[in-house]
């Protein structure tokens, strides 16, 4: 054999060894999982949001965040420290500042839970924003996340911006409360009756909280529900909690004293006027008196 025809055949024998070679290692290739660009980014977000989580008493979020009035909320959390026996409590707060729904969940042994929402219900049927709250065991393991409802109910009175959210405003004065089963839509002060007039929307039985400071109603001892005197109410000192029933319209709480209609300053200038009407008649019965 001359060198011509060795050199030749080293060359076939590369080639060979070559697309051999290459073979081999697509043929390992294949049992690895397809590669896809961002994939190691991917990784690297999921391994950081699971070091988040774990420093997070308790986590929650949802798979969007705008719905609309007829949609369902997929709401997905995590615990960090799973104590057993121990469900998750969610709750959901409309924009008017009532309990639209509550309810416990499992977690299972790796922390998660879930629970679907529908926002077909009457009560979901008011545009904004609804906050889900959870809680784990203590008030400490808490969170919440906000979702925006559209395409529904837009006429609604909201709470006195000046009152907060968790108040309404009463003929100008600010009255705490709280309520599931309904929604408050107005409220006012009868100062005939020494009353607070809590106008509803009770979609549902449910229970209303009423906390009116000293200064706007005192010496509570009464409640009304449409006109009717009612027994499912629990009064202490000014904090009364109402059990209505769906339906309900009105709940007038009555008490001994509330602020006037009119207001502080309105009270004031009448004090002063009538203590001028006194010095100015003192003054005329002096002056009409004989002298001696």
């Amino acid at each position: 054999m001359n060198s011509r025809t060795s050199f030749a055949l080293l060359a076939v024998l590369t080639v060979v060894g070559t697309l051999t070679m290459s073979s081999a290692y697509a043929a390992e290739d294949n049992d690895l999982p397809e590669a896809c660009v961002g994939c190691s980014m991917m990784d690297a977000r999921s391994a950081a949001n699971e070091m988040l989580l774990s420093d997070l008493p308790i986590s929650v979020w949802t798979d969007k965040i705008d719905y609309g009035h007829n949609d369902m909320i997929t709401v997905t959390g995590q615990v960090a420290n799973v104590a057993s026996g121990f469900p998750v409590t969610v709750t959901v707060v409309s924009p008017l500042n009532s309990i639209v729904t509550v309810d416990q969940l499992t977690v299972t042994d790796n922390g998660d839970f879930e629970t679907i929402l529908s926002t077909a219900g009457a009560l979901w049927k008011y545009n904004g924003t609804y906050t889900i709250k959870v809680n784990y065991g203590s008030a400490e393991k808490n969170n919440s996340v906000q979702v925006e409802l559209t395409g529904g109910v837009t006429n609604y009175q909201t709470p006195n911006a000046q009152c907060g959210a968790n108040s309404i405003s009463a003929s100008g004065q600010c009255v705490p409360y709280s309520i599931s089963g309904g929604t408050v839509t107005d409220a006012i002060i009868n100062t005939n009756d020494n009353s607070i007039v809590i106008s509803i929307n009770a979609e549902d039985d449910g229970i209303l909280t009423v906390t009116p400071t000293k200064t706007v109603q005192d010496g509570i001892f009464m409640v009304l529900v449409d006109g009717e005197e009612w027994d499912d109410a629990e009064i202490v000192t000014n904090k009364v909690t109402v059990m209505f029933p769906a339906g309900a319209e009105q709940i007038e709480i009555i008490g001994t004293f509330v602020i006037p209609e009119f207001g502080t300053i309105a009270a004031m200038i009448l004090a002063v006027a009538i203590i001028s009407i006194i010095a100015v008649s003192a003054r005329s019965r002096l002056s009409i008196m004989p002298r001696y």
